[in-house]
Parts: structure tokens; C-alpha cells; sequence
């Protein structure tokens, strides 16, 4: 993980290690950058840490496959994708349940269209990336650019336990499924990783929790997300 914090700090990519997350991607040289409306007030406060979220996207995509607004991340006509990165999130330390900065001022607001298009592999929508950098990356970094960069040298770091393995082992729980990530990613802690289901028990995401120093901490008590003996699901996009 030390490899991260340099590469980070240099801004150069990690080699993948394990690449398994977006089977056959189709990259567009250029993408329409949309327009993001401030739903909320801009909170800014020191930032003491990250969160990075990735969502299952076979679950995501259960009853979008035929959405046009889904269709690069859903159709399938673009590849088909696994974990992808929902957004990285800077934590603060406010009282009073807003703990974490939001719609911060940048220096640069928008991406090129090709900066934009480098992140489809990742996060495979153009409307949730410009969100995620204009409502959580703006209080990361000055620029849109460096905000992708950061999530995709975070992404390819880690690597991907089998899900579609893991979904068939009876009596599946949420400590199952942070021992496969942790058995995948050995610097990694239950306390790190924290299970996000639905309400009907399926898996939605995964949420790593990082130190200012980009290395893996713990989540805050009330974000752990399910209890390790809480029954789980895991869609596999059949």
C-alpha cells in the first residue's frame, strides 16, 4: 500500500495486478461532459481520511440492463464490469452527522471530454463521475483530472477477490465476504472494510477506509455497514 502513497504523491498509474473488474471494457476516446446541479450546501472542513466506495455492478444493474441512462454500464454493448468505483470520498470530522466536506470550490470545474473518457473503465457513467468529483472530489483535489486519476490508482492497487465463486457458498455472510477481500488483499482488516446490502440482503458495496496517508484505516463505528454474521447475497448477473 506504501506504493499507492508515492504514486499518489509522483501522480503516476499503478500497473494492474489483478485487472478482473471490467471484463473486456471498451474505452470511448471522448465522452460528453454533463452538467452537475449543486443539490446541497458547500461544507468545507480538514479532511482526516477516505473512503473509497465500489459497487457491485451486477446487483446495480438487476433492473437497468435495459435503462438508455445505464446502457454503458448495464447493456453490455461496453463490457461488462464487476466491482466499480461509485466514488472516493473525503472524511471530515464535523458534529452532527455532517462529517465529511461537500461542493467544494475548485480551481478547474470541468474535464475534457478525453479526460472524462479515461474513467468509463472504472466508473462507467459520465453523469456519476461528474458528480462524485463536483460533490467529493472538489474538497480532494484542484481539479477534476487529478480527482479520476487518484480513484483509478486507488482501483488498480487492489486486488479482486471471486465474487461469482463466492456468491454460491451456503449460509453466505458478511464476514464471508470481507474475508475474501482480506485474503485477497493481506494489508486489509475487517474493521477496514465496511459491507453495504439491501434491504433484501444482496450485496450493493464495498467500502475501503483509508488514513490521510492512503493507507488502509478503520471505518468509523457507525459505517461498518452489515455485521459479520449477517446473511448475504450476491447477485451474479445471471
Amino acid at each position: 500500500m506504501l506504493r499507492i502513497a508515492l504514486a499518489l504523491a509522483s501522480g503516476t498509474a499503478l500497473a494492474s495486478g489483478a485487472s478482473a473488474q471490467s471484463y473486456q471494457c471498451n474505452q470511448p476516446r471522448s465522452v460528453p461532459v454533463p452538467k452537475i446541479a449543486r443539490d446541497g450546501p458547500s461544507r468545507a472542513m480538514p479532511v482526516t481520511g477516505y473512503v473509497l466506495s465500489l459497487s457491485w455492478s451486477p446487483e446495480f444493474c438487476r433492473t437497468r440492463r435495459d435503462s438508455p441512462r445505464h446502457a454503458r454500464q448495464c447493456s453490455g454493448r461496453a463490457g461488462s464490469f464487476g466491482l466499480i468505483v461509485h466514488g472516493l470520498w473525503p472524511q471530515g470530522a464535523g458534529r452532527g452527522g455532517r462529517s465529511w466536506p461537500q461542493w467544494c470550490a475548485a480551481r478547474r470545474a470541468r474535464p475534457s471530454g478525453a479526460q472524462l473518457a479515461r474513467q468509463m473503465c472504472v466508473q462507467p457513467s459520465a453523469q456519476l463521475a461528474m458528480r462524485q468529483w463536483a460533490k467529493h472530489g472538489s474538497c480532494l483535489t484542484d481539479t477534476p483530472d487529478r480527482y479520476f486519476r487518484i480513484t483509478r490508482i486507488l482501483h488498480r492497487s487492489l486486488r479482486w477477490p471471486d465474487l461469482d465463486r463466492l456468491s454460491r457458498k451456503e449460509g453466505l455472510t458478511a464476514g464471508d465476504i470481507r474475508m475474501a477481500w482480506m485474503q485477497a488483499n493481506p494489508h486489509w482488516r475487517r474493521e477496514m472494510i465496511a459491507v453495504q446490502l439491501n434491504e433484501r440482503g444482496w450485496l450493493e458495496e464495498l467500502r475501503l477506509c483509508y488514513g490521510r496517508d492512503w493507507m488502509p484505516a478503520a471505518c468509523r463505528r457507525s459505517a461498518r455497514g452489515a455485521a459479520e454474521d449477517a446473511p448475504a447475497k450476491i447477485w451474479r448477473g445471471l
